[in-house]
């Protein structure tokens, strides 16, 4: 992990919580999927889940029951979802090259690429979308949409060096952090590269050691919470890696988890955790 430069605080600052000393559950709600994969927070009281098939479903938090399934409108898999600050579903279809959104269970394309796959997402404070995309001959990049207008693109870094991994293989999350820093989580070289507003790297994290399955790090979904901790998952290891908005491991939550992947945090920063091992997701309280 380097860290290049220091991040500046944005806006007024949040109560300040401490992480608890053990992390605890405090429910799971089964999926139903053969691979459960992601995970996005629309209410304290609802989420939306996804997997391998071509359905995105919305469970009750406290009840654990399914309230809503809705099909991908192409027939696909979707690769990543989100929640806009709207309380819109948002999804990338890595198939068909789109960005799509549901309201009201009808599903409206918003992005449709050429030469580009879509494939993290996320929505930020401002409403804005950014997507990590790869190219038809093996190039990645961040771009930042206002609707389906492009309003910036981060690619490279001040040395002219692409910024993240060029492999159609390889998995990317993104989310954006209280900072407005944007974190995209990358399964090409094990890291999490954190760039700030303007696009300029700020550090990359690679994992701590001893980790608590003594594997190399693999990250899986990206969030942040109130306090603009990044948490990242780590499939390999079963945990969730905890570290500061500068890049400094603070903690793991390691309760229980079976291949952690998508990561979500509501309002009241309690972690949802989509487990592919199990098919279930696991609320988790990690903050006091």
């Amino acid at each position: 992990m380097k860290t290049t430069q220091k991040s500046p605080e944005a806006g007024s600052s949040p109560s300040v919580k401490q992480l608890v000393d053990e992390p605890e559950t405090v429910t799971t709600i089964d999926t139903g999927y053969e691979n459960l994969y992601e995970v996005a927070c629309l209410s304290d009281e609802e989420i939306w889940t996804s997997g391998d098939d071509n359905t995105v479903k919305l469970f009750s938090i406290n009840q654990g029951s399914l309230l809503k399934s809705i099909k991908t409108k192409s027939g696909n898999m979707p690769w990543d979802i989100a929640v806009t600050t709207s309380g819109d579903l948002v999804y990338t279809d890595n198939s068909d090259r789109t960005v799509n959104i549901v309201k009201n269970e009808e599903i409206e394309e918003v992005i449709r690429l050429q030469n580009w796959i879509p494939r993290g997402i996320c929505s930020t404070s401002s409403g804005d979308l950014l997507v990590i995309m790869i190219s038809d001959d093996k190039q990645t990049k961040v771009v930042r949409y206002s609707g389906s207008i492009e309003k910036q693109t981060n690619q490279f870094d001040d040395k002219g060096k692409l910024l993240y991994s060029s492999s159609r293989y390889n998995t990317y999350y993104i989310t954006e952090n209280r900072n407005l820093d944007i974190c995209v989580s990358d399964e090409g070289p094990k890291a999490v590269v954190v760039v700030n507003q303007a696009g300029k790297l700020r550090f990359r994290y690679t994992g701590n050691t001893p980790a608590p399955r003594n594997k190399r790090f693999y990250p899986g979904g990206i969030t942040t919470d109130s306090q603009s901790h990044i948490l990242t998952a780590d499939i390999d290891n079963d945990c969730v890696h905890v570290i500061d908005q500068d890049g400094q491991f603070l903690r793991y939550i390691d309760c229980g988890l079976s291949e952690p992947h998508g990561l979500c945090i509501d309002t009241n920063d309690n972690l949802f955790v989509a487990q592919n091992g199990n098919k279930q997701v696991k609320k988790v309280k990690y903050l006091q």
